[in-house]
């Protein structure tokens, strides 16, 4: 849950590096949340079949779309490339794949031209 949370703490930072860990653990998070929500706007009756979006995953969704295009960024740029890849999933099919593929690739080793490595922060000095 402290990866999600820290992801909303930097609400608006598209600058830096995100680990894999901090990536993909606010994906899962946010993943069990919306799907949380898209159960209750069923159950309350506010979701609509067509958009398969109700009023509160809707009201969710939009809160965390620019923590989630903030973190994918940091995380591209853990990998030394530009933020602008996130753009990459706008072309269909072969774009999300493409993405996710950066995604899960490991950090560059020690600094890259996005500053240091969030590994290397978080180790415990002797």
């Amino acid at each position: 849950m402290n990866w999600y949370l820290e992801v909303l703490r930097k609400y608006a930072v598209f600058t830096g590096r995100a680990r894999r860990k901090e990536y993909w653990f606010y994906f899962l998070i946010n993943f069990l949340i919306i799907t949380l929500l898209l159960l209750t706007d069923k159950l309350i009756g506010t979701l609509d079949q067509e958009d398969g979006m109700g009023l509160l995953s809707g009201i969710y969704a939009l809160a965390v779309l620019i923590p989630g295009i903030a973190v994918a960024i940091r995380r591209l740029h853990d990998t030394d490339r530009t933020g602008w890849w996130v753009l990459i999933a706008l072309i269909p099919i072969v774009g999300p794949i493409i993405l996710i593929f950066f995604l899960i690739q490991d950090s560059t080793a020690g600094d890259n031209r996005f500053g240091t490595s969030p590994k290397e922060i978080s180790k415990p000095e002797n």
